[in-house]
C-alpha cells in the first residue's frame, strides 16, 4: 500500500485546504493543486493504458516527466546504447514502439561506430524482394512425430506462472491466439490461466515434472498422458538447463506457493517446490532417449525435443552419440545462451556459466550436420533474441526459429525493475500480489503481444527481402559480416565453421573432434 501513499497524502491535503480556506486564500490554492492532483490520480487507478500509474497514481506522474523530457536527449540516452552485454535501450524502444504501434524510424543514418570491432551487418542484395511474413513458419516434426506442428519463427520464450503473474500469463497467451504463434509454459507447467484464451502451448517439462508428477516428485506417466492430450498443447520441450542457471536446480519457496501455482504444479499449498539440478526420469543419454520416446508415445506423436545451454562439448556429443545408436532423434532441440535471463538467479551463474548462444548454437547445429542427423531435427534459439536482427543472426547460425522472453515482457509492460525476486513488481508482471496484478490489464496488454509479434516479422521481412530472399530459412552465414579490427573483417561462415554432411561418421572431421567423438559414450554424460 505504501505505493498509494502519496495519493492518500495530496487528498487529504486537498481536504484539508478545502476545510480551510476561509481562514487565508492561500489555502484555496492549495486546494485546486492538492485537489487536481488527487482528481488526476482517481483518473489513474480506473484508466487501463499505463501500468504504472495503476499502481503508483500520482508519484508514477514524476517517471513519465522525466520519460518526456529524456526524448530530446534521445539520442544520447536511448540510441547511442548497442547490442552489448547490457541489454540496450536501444532493443527496449523498439520493443515499445512495435507493442504501441509507433513510428520506429530514425532521421540521419546509423550512429554507431562501423569501424569498431565487433560492428556486424548484413549483405544486401541488389535484387530484393518482397516476402510475405505470414509464411515465415517452420514445420516441427521428425520421422516419428505423428502431429508435426506449423511454428511461427518468432515465439514467446518458457516463462512460468509463479514467476510470472496471472494477469501477464493471459496476456501472454491471449497475445499468442490473435497472433497465431506459440507460448511456452516455463517449467511451472499448465495453469487455467494458460487456458483462458486458447492460444498454443509448448509444454516445458522440468526436472520438477510439474504438472505430472507423483507424491515424491518422480515422474507420472499417468499425469502427463492426461495433460498431453489436450489439443492447445502443441509440443512438449523437456528442459535439460536453462542458460541464465545452466546446472542450477531451483526452489519456490513455500510462501509463495498459492493454491493456483499448488494446482497448475501438483504440488502441496505453502510447501517448498523444488526442481532438482538433473532429472530423476534418466540419469545417461540414452536414458533421455527411451524418456523423449516414452513421451512421443504417452503424446500421440507430438513434437518432443529438449533445451539446454552447451556446457562441455562431450556432454552433447553423448547425447549425439545415443542418437546413432538407438535411432531415436528428437523432433526438435531449443539452444539457450548463457546471456538468457530469469526473475531470480546467482550472480555467477548468471555471469560466468554457460556458453553463449552463438558459440552452442553453432556448435549444435554443425554437430548435427556432421553426422548426417540435422534434416529430422529441428533448432530453436533463445538468448537475448528481440529485433529483426537478431534473429537473422541467430538463423544465419543455423536456427529454424528464435524464442523471445523479455522482449514480450517488455511488450505487456515490463520497465526491467529488477524487482521480480521480490514480488513486488510496479507494474504487475511479475507478482503474485494481487493488487499489484489489478495494473496489467490483460485486453490492452494481448494487442501489445500480438502487435510485437506482428511488426517484428514484417522488420524481418523487410530485412531479408533487402538481402534478395523470400523466406529466413534462406538466410546464409556468409551474408553476415563482423568487424575484426578497424581494417579487417569476417563473415559468419568464416568466424563459425560447420562441418560437411556426415564428416564426423566418416571420420573425415577435425582430428581433435574425431578424438572427441571417439572418446564419449552414450552410456554417461560427457
Amino acid at each position: 500500500m505504501v505505493r498509494y501513499t502519496t495519493f492518500a497524502l495530496v487528498t487529504l491535503a486537498a481536504i484539508a485546504c478545502l476545510l480551510t480556506y476561509t481562514f487565508h486564500p492561500l489555502f484555496a490554492i492549495g486546494f485546486w493543486l492538492f485537489g487536481s492532483l488527487s482528481a488526476v490520480g482517481v483518473y489513474n487507478v480506473v484508466q487501463t493504458k499505463h501500468s504504472i500509474l495503476r499502481n503508483y497514481p500520482v508519484i508514477g506522474l514524476v517517471r513519465f516527466f522525466l520519460e518526456s523530457t529524456r526524448k530530446e536527449m534521445r539520442q544520447y540516452f536511448i540510441e547511442s546504447d548497442t547490442d552489448g552485454t547490457p541489454f540496450s535501450r536501444n532493443k527496449r524502444s523498439i520493443v515499445y514502439q512495435r507493442a504501441k504501434v509507433q513510428l520506429d524510424k530514425r532521421p540521419f543514418g546509423t550512429i554507431l561506430d562501423v569501424y569498431q570491432p565487433g560492428f556486424e551487418w548484413l549483405a544486401h542484395s541488389l535484387s530484393p524482394k518482397h516476402p510475405d511474413p505470414d509464411t515465415f513458419r517452420v514445420t516441427i516434426g521428425g520421422p516419428d512425430c505423428k502431429q508435426p506442428y506449423a511454428a511461427s519463427v518468432f515465439n514467446i520464450s518458457a516463462m512460468s506462472f509463479g514467476a510470472l503473474s496471472a494477469n501477464a500469463i493471459k496476456a501472454l497467451n491471449k497475445g499468442a491466439k490473435i497472433g497465431g504463434f506459440a507460448h511456452d509454459t516455463g517449467e511451472g507447467s499448465i495453469s487455467v490461466h494458460h487456458r483462458e484464451f486458447g492460444g498454443d502451448l509448448i509444454w516445458e517439462l522440468g526436472s520438477g515434472y510439474f504438472g505430472c508428477r507423483n507424491p515424491d516428485g518422480s515422474f507420472s506417466a499417468e499425469k502427463f498422458a492426461a495433460q498431453a492430450k489436450d489439443p492447445q498443447i502443441k509440443m512438449i520441450e523437456i528442459k535439460l538447463s536453462q542458460g541464465a542457471k545452466p546446472g542450477h536446480g531451483g526452489v519456490l519457496p513455500g510462501a509463495k506457493v498459492t493454491a493456483e501455482i499448488a494446482e497448475a504444479r501438483g504440488v502441496q499449498i505453502g510447501e517448498d517446490c523444488v526442481s532438482p539440478a538433473s532429472h530423476p526420469a534418466f540419469s545417461n543419454p540414452i536414458g533421455l532417449m527411451n524418456f523423449i520416446t516414452q513421451l512421443r508415445e504417452l503424446s500421440h506423436g507430438k513434437p518432443v525435443g529438449f533445451k539446454l545451454c552447451i556446457g562441455d562439448k562431450n556432454e552433447f556429443l553423448s547425447i549425439t552419440k545415443a542418437m546413432i545408436e538407438t535411432g531415436v532423434t528428437p523432433d526438435f532441440i531449443v539452444v539457450d545462451g548463457a546471456e538468457g535471463g530469469t526473475g531470480a538467479a546467482p550472480l555467477e551463474f548468471t555471469d560466468h556459466i554457460g556458453m553463449p548462444l552463438r558459440d552452442g548454437l553453432s556448435f549444435v547445429h554443425s554437430t548435427l550436420i556432421g553426422l548426417g542427423l540435422r534434416d529430422k531435427i529441428k533448432i530453436g534459439a533463445a538468448g537475448k533474441v528481440t529485433s529483426a536482427f537478431d534473429m537473422v543472426r541467430v538463423m544465419a547460425l543455423g536456427a529454424d526459429w528464435c524464442n523471445a522472453a523479455r522482449g514480450f515482457m517488455f511488450a505487456i509492460g515490463c520497465i526491467q525493475s529488477q524487482s521480480c525476486h521480490t514480488d513486488q513488481c510496479p507494474v504487475g508482471v511479475a507478482t503474485q500480489d494481487k493488487l499489484r496484478q489489478r495494473a496489467l490489464i490483460v485486453p490492452d496488454k494481448a494487442e501489445r503481444v500480438a502487435n510485437f509479434h506482428k511488426n517484428t516479422l514484417h522488420a524481418l521481412a523487410e530485412v531479408i527481402g533487402a538481402s534478395g530472399l523470400m523466406h529466413p530459412s534462406e538466410i546464409r552465414a556468409s551474408q553476415l559480416h563482423r568487424r575484426i579490427s578497424p581494417t579487417q573483417t569476417m563473415n559468419f561462415a568464416e568466424l563459425y565453421p560447420v562441418m560437411n554432411e556426415g564428416e564426423l561418421l566418416s571420420g573425415d572431421s577435425d582430428p581433435a573432434l574425431q578424438k572427441q567423438w571417439k572418446l564419449v559414450s552414450a552410456e554417461h554424460f560427457g
